[in-house]
């Protein structure tokens, strides 16, 4: 039936029968590995990574290429970034270069290689110890792909319900305001495509739609070898009353919580994690317990750069914090940016000093971080689109080293100096403080999955908390003001950790730096973690159990 007619007596028993029973016990990730624990994702859009045949346009072989840039698969080595899975933006055949309107959902882009090159790329990557996740676009295809085309052709095509038609535009505008209603390209009805015309909505309440998108997981997960997905604009999967409600609809839940099971039930070990783009923690809580294993937390995300430009640290934790309360942290990831967003350095007006505050502040919280590939040089790039998305920045050399062609994109104004061997040697590198964060975070158990704990600091701007683990605990205190801040006391509820004396080290310069004792009642109370905490400065310590108190 279409998507937009009212929801039938059958759809809503139905609805009701596949629901969590209240009290029901959450169900584990499917891919609650070791390697979620601590782990750091990169996100890498293949177009603009690494050319392997000079025509301009990054691909698979040039990703393969560069692999040990990510994780060299030795756990010794400080040379790579740790980073234990990427997330690959669309790699099938599209029309448009970003890919998010599909035409074949199994094959790989010709651009970018072959079905056998993403082989080749998931055995290079698992030797390493890289999980490789691809973008999975669902809520609409292109309107060039074979379904759609004998949808619009023929009314009476099978293919016709995998969209949605009405007879005649419903003149409902967007929050943009323009419609998301098209006319169909031989004349007459009009169909419904979310984004705009060249991608219309598929119907994910046709089962038709269904059965084909769990065809589609079965092929990548057992024939390619993916190791998950990452579900674009899942909040947008159902609309109802003609589009005039576009997001969050009961349906999109049901389809969820059906793809997952399927994902689970074929591959164990696999992992999802949904874009529910911009919206609040407590809304985002209405995509578990048993949909996917995991969502982007934006406006976690969020309060992290917000916080770093603020200079107050008062809204930097609540959002994480009820993560925490409500789920295991495997199970949400935050950001810095991503491929649609004004890139981090971009958005500071060029503060390394902010950025190297946010990356810290990332790395040190809970969840699944991900890094979009060039975060990590502090490369810029502001909308349009392309300008978010240029060539990654290698060498001083021609193209940065991205390619001996034209590069599909010009790169970015500051490709000379924000590359990889331009920073490779600075000791104080945004590039080398994301590899020793990442490697930190994978490293300690009380950064890879220990419980957040908000302390009190006597002043607005300093940022503290701990994450603990057991008895083991990191402290991280950051002053996010532009003025030195002297005797800043820190402050903690009750049984923060066990009693007793605890040496302190930092962990980002391997120096001592004395100890602290923690009361009876386990409390922390007035302690001054360093005489002077400079302007735009982070300190990482580990608490190490070293006597009774």
């Amino acid at each position: 039936m279409p998507r937009l007619a009212p929801l039938s007596r059958a759809f809503l028993v139905a609805m009701v029968s596949v629901a969590p029973a209240a009290g029901a016990q959450r169900p584990q990730p499917s891919g609650a590995a070791e390697w979620l624990r601590g782990g750091t994702c990169y996100e890498i859009f293949v177009r603009s990574f690494n050319d392997s045949n000079g025509d301009g346009v990054g691909d698979l072989p040039g990703l393969i290429a560069k692999l040990d840039y990510i994780n060299d698969g030795d756990a010794r080595s400080r040379r790579d970034l740790g980073a234990r899975c990427i997330w690959l933006m669309p790699i099938s055949p599209s029309p448009s270069y970003h890919g998010y309107d599909v035409t074949d959902y199994y094959s790989v882009n010709p651009e970018y290689g072959t079905n056998d090159d993403f082989r080749r790329l998931m055995t290079e990557a698992h030797k390493r110890g890289i999980r490789v996740i691809i973008d999975m676009v669902l809520n609409h295809s292109s309107s060039e792909h074979p379904y759609f085309k004998q949808a619009a052709l023929n009314p009476a095509s099978p293919y016709r319900d995998w969209y949605t038609w009405l007879p005649k535009d419903p003149n409902i505008k967007n929050s943009w305001g323009a419609s998301n209603w098209h006319q169909s390209p031989h004349g007459g009805d009009y169909y419904f495509g979310f984004f705009w015309s060249g991608m219309p909505d598929l119907n994910v309440q046709n089962r038709g739609v269904v059965e084909e998108s769990k065809r589609i997981a079965t092929f990548w997960l057992n024939e390619m070898g993916a190791d998950g997905f990452r579900l674009d604009a899942i909040k947008h999967l159902v609309e109802g009353d003609s589009g005039r409600i576009v997001e969050h609809m009961p349906g999109t839940h049901i389809f969820l919580r059906e793809y997952g099971a399927h994902i689970r039930k074929i591959k164990p070990t696999a992992f999802t994690i949904g874009e529910v783009f911009g919206d609040s923690v407590g809304t985002l809580l209405k995509y578990y317990p048993d949909q996917l294993d995991s969502h982007f937390a934006f406006e976690a995300s969020d309060n992290i750069l917000k916080t770093v430009v603020s200079g107050s640290a008062k809204a930097l934790l609540p959002p994480m914090l009820r993560l925490q309360r409500e789920l295991p942290s495997d199970r949400f990831s935050a950001f810095l940016r991503n491929h649609d967003q004004t890139r981090t350095l971009t958005f500071l007006k060029g503060d390394k000093a902010r950025a190297r505050l946010a990356v810290t502040l990332l790395l040190t919280l809970p969840g699944v971080p991900f890094i979009y590939y060039g975060e990590e040089l502090g490369m810029t790039g502001d909308k349009p689109d392309p300008r978010l998305r240029t060539p990654m920045q290698w060498t001083r050399g021609k193209n940065v080293g991205f390619t001996t062609g034209v590069p599909w994109e010009p790169l970015a104004p500051d490709s000379l100096t924000a590359n990889v061997e331009a920073l490779d040697g600075e000791p104080r590198s945004l590039l080398n403080l994301h590899r020793q964060l990442i490697h930190l975070r994978a490293e300690n158990r009380a950064l890879a999955d220990g419980q957040l704990v908000a302390l009190t600091a006597a002043d607005s701007a300093v940022a503290a908390y701990v994450r603990r683990d057991g008895n083991r605990a990191v402290l991280v205190v950051a002053n996010l003001g532009a003025t030195p801040l002297r005797g800043v006391a820190l402050s903690s509820a009750e049984m923060i950790l066990p009693a007793g004396r605890y040496a302190i080290t930092n962990l980002l310069n391997s120096r001592g730096a004395g100890t602290v004792r923690i009361g009876a009642n386990g409390r922390l109370s007035s302690f001054v973690a360093v005489p002077t905490l400079a302007p735009l400065e982070a300190h990482v310590f580990e608490l190490a159990a070293a006597g009774a108190p």
